[in-house]
Protein backbone atom coordinates (compact mmCIF):
# COMPACT_ATOMS: atom_id res chain seq x y z
CA UNK A 1 0.00 0.00 0.00
CA UNK A 2 1.13 3.40 -1.07
CA UNK A 3 1.60 6.30 1.70
CA UNK A 4 -1.06 7.91 -0.30
CA UNK A 5 -3.64 5.01 0.08
CA UNK A 6 -2.68 5.24 3.98
CA UNK A 7 -3.21 8.52 4.20
CA UNK A 8 -6.19 8.82 2.25
CA UNK A 9 -7.80 5.71 4.66
CA UNK A 10 -6.33 7.65 7.57
CA UNK A 11 -8.35 10.61 6.87
CA UNK A 12 -11.89 8.42 5.43
CA UNK A 13 -11.45 7.31 8.97
CA UNK A 14 -10.80 10.46 10.75
CA UNK A 15 -13.78 11.88 9.15
CA UNK A 16 -16.25 8.81 10.44
CA UNK A 17 -14.76 9.14 13.94
CA UNK A 18 -15.14 13.20 13.99
CA UNK A 19 -18.81 12.36 13.09
CA UNK A 20 -19.64 9.35 15.36
CA UNK A 21 -18.35 11.44 18.04
CA UNK A 22 -19.95 14.37 17.98
CA UNK A 23 -23.37 12.65 17.11
CA UNK A 24 -23.11 9.45 19.29
CA UNK A 25 -21.03 9.85 22.12
CA UNK A 26 -24.25 10.07 24.74
CA UNK A 27 -25.50 6.88 23.19
CA UNK A 28 -25.05 3.16 24.48
CA UNK A 29 -21.78 1.71 23.90
CA UNK A 30 -23.65 -0.79 21.47
CA UNK A 31 -25.30 2.29 19.37
CA UNK A 32 -21.38 3.67 18.68
CA UNK A 33 -20.00 1.02 17.94
CA UNK A 34 -22.51 -0.17 15.14
CA UNK A 35 -22.57 3.69 14.06
CA UNK A 36 -18.68 3.23 13.74
CA UNK A 37 -18.71 0.33 11.96
CA UNK A 38 -21.38 1.42 9.47
CA UNK A 39 -19.34 4.96 8.85
CA UNK A 40 -15.89 2.97 8.21
CA UNK A 41 -17.45 0.67 6.01
CA UNK A 42 -19.31 3.03 4.06
CA UNK A 43 -16.16 5.29 3.89
CA UNK A 44 -14.65 1.21 2.52
CA UNK A 45 -11.97 1.89 5.36
CA UNK A 46 -11.02 -0.54 7.85
CA UNK A 47 -9.09 -0.58 11.50
CA UNK A 48 -7.10 -3.10 13.43
CA UNK A 49 -8.76 -4.19 16.02
CA UNK A 50 -6.83 -2.22 18.78
CA UNK A 51 -7.29 0.66 17.12
CA UNK A 52 -10.93 -0.16 16.48
CA UNK A 53 -11.43 -0.91 20.69
CA UNK A 54 -8.80 2.44 21.63
CA UNK A 55 -11.19 4.57 19.35
CA UNK A 56 -14.32 3.08 21.15
CA UNK A 57 -12.94 3.76 24.61
CA UNK A 58 -11.89 7.19 23.60
CA UNK A 59 -15.48 8.23 22.21
CA UNK A 60 -16.87 6.60 25.48
CA UNK A 61 -14.29 9.20 27.28
CA UNK A 62 -15.92 11.96 25.95
CA UNK A 63 -18.92 11.62 27.81
CA UNK A 64 -17.10 13.70 30.58
CA UNK A 65 -18.23 16.42 27.97
CA UNK A 66 -14.58 17.44 28.45
CA UNK A 67 -12.53 15.36 26.24
CA UNK A 68 -12.00 15.70 21.88
CA UNK A 69 -12.85 13.52 19.22
CA UNK A 70 -10.10 10.66 19.30
CA UNK A 71 -7.55 10.47 16.79
CA UNK A 72 -7.07 7.66 14.13
CA UNK A 73 -3.31 6.94 13.93
CA UNK A 74 -3.84 4.20 11.59
CA UNK A 75 -6.43 2.95 8.75
CA UNK A 76 -6.27 0.87 5.77
CA UNK A 77 -8.45 1.08 2.68
CA UNK A 78 -11.37 -2.20 3.11
CA UNK A 79 -10.69 -5.00 0.32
Amino acid sequence: MTDEAQQAAVEAAQRVVDEVSSYQYSAEDSTIAQQLDEGLSKARVSLDDDERTRILAEIDDMKDEQSSAPQVRSATPAE
